[in-house]
């Protein structure tokens, strides 16, 4: 069977300094006005779904084109020489108006991340920007973090609804990854409990994080959990059977044929879908895939060999997991690859540059990697 994939959305330029120094507990112990920080090197590198998703399912071994927009200026042309070192820039859209979009990310010992983001010519790319005809002949579309894409939010998702139900209707496997927004945002302040009741009959994986799907379908449960946290992560707070379970069936009830939820440093919550949706990943994959059929649970994190940056675990998680899947490996296998990619992932400041082949990930698996024994 083929298993072109194309990866779609959201791309830019990832600008992380080096921050130096021992983990801190609160933001203001380091980031103060006036304060001089020590900084290391600087890592600029391609970001967002479409490089990070797409590029290491390229790298676990996926033929992979990529279909993001950028503008033709500095940084489109770093996106371009990247992806041309992977043979993954052909399919690019280069618009003559619009200026690529970048992150300027501060990855603070002890503090999760903090962006600084300009969404650029993602906040118009739409259906018809992409080559429906390489679409048609794939074995799967993976489609990322429209959250932050306005053409794909804006008139209750109109647009990504419209990209999801053409891209199904051709019987191409459809995948979908969300990313987080400020709830006082124009993205926020989006409608999302309408948007994912409309795409999620199209979606065959959907793959968000926690966070996102609780601020997104409970406002009222993530303040509590907020305010729960006291500032710190909240998968330190939450609940597998009472925040995380209900989240997943809710999805599954939307149309979701499986649903994988992120949750952080602990590991990656998993639920399938019915027969109908086993019978229909068999047909389209040419494999026997009765064993994804109503199945579900909760798949710990390994423990990495150090911590540099969790940028890109996520996405490279889906990398490994939709790979896998392609490939035909049993849902068990995929769930340890995906959590075994964020482990790799994070020992590196960029997304691609910590990350091992399946081979590889499977070997250190079957000896025994030691897995995280969190909360969840």
């Amino acid at each position: 069977m083929n298993k072109k994939v194309i990866v779609a959305g959201h791309i830019c330029v990832d600008i992380t300094p080096e921050v130096l120094g021992k983990k801190v507990s609160n933001l203001n112990e380091i980031l103060a006005p006036g304060k001089l920080i020590p900084s290391g090197d600087i890592t600029i590198s391609t970001g967002g779904a479409v490089a990070n998703t797409g590029l290491s399912m390229k790298l676990f071994g996926a033929d992979v084109s990529l279909m993001g927009k950028v503008g033709k200026d500095d940084f489109g042309a770093i996106v371009q020489r990247a992806l041309r070192k992977y043979g993954c820039e052909s399919d690019m859209i280069v618009s003559e108006k619009d200026v690529t979009s970048y992150s300027i990310i501060l990855a603070i010992p002890g503090i999760d991340r903090i962006f600084f983001h300009n969404p650029g010519a993602n906040d118009v790319f739409y259906l018809k920007d992409m080559d429906m005809e390489k679409i048609k002949d794939a074995a799967l579309f993976h489609f990322g973090y429209p959250p932050i894409m306005r053409s794909m939010y804006e008139n209750n998702g109109e647009e990504l609804v419209r990209i999801f139900k053409a891209v199904s209707e051709m019987g191409v496997l459809t995948s979908l990854d969300l990313a987080m927004i400020q709830e006082q945002s124009e993205a926020g302040m989006a409608d999302w409990q309408t948007i994912l009741g409309k795409v999620l009959p199209h979606t065959d994986f959907f793959l968000p994080s926690v966070e996102e799907l609780l601020l997104m379908l409970d406002k009222d449960k993530y303040h509590r959990i907020l305010e729960k946290s006291g500032g710190r992560d909240i998968t330190e707070v939450i609940s597998l059977e009472e925040d995380v379970r209900p989240l997943a069936k809710r999805c599954i009830e939307m149309g979701a044929g499986c649903v994988i939820i992120k949750c952080g440093a602990p590991g990656l919550y998993y639920k399938t879908g019915g027969e109908e949706f086993a019978r229909m990943l068999s047909e389209r994959r040419g494999q026997d895939h009765s064993d994804w059929q109503e199945q579900e649970g909760f798949e710990a994190s390994y423990v990495p060999d150090r911590i540099l940056s969790g940028t890109g675990a996520g996405d490279t998680a889906i990398g490994a997991f939709l790979t896998a899947m392609l490939n035909g490996y049993p849902l068990s296998r995929c769930m340890q690859l995906a959590a075994a990619a964020g482990a790799s992932c994070v020992e590196a400041y960029d997304a691609l540059g910590g990350l091992k082949s399946l081979e590889q990930l499977e070997e250190r698996i079957d000896k025994g990697w030691e897995k995280n024994r969190g909360n969840l």
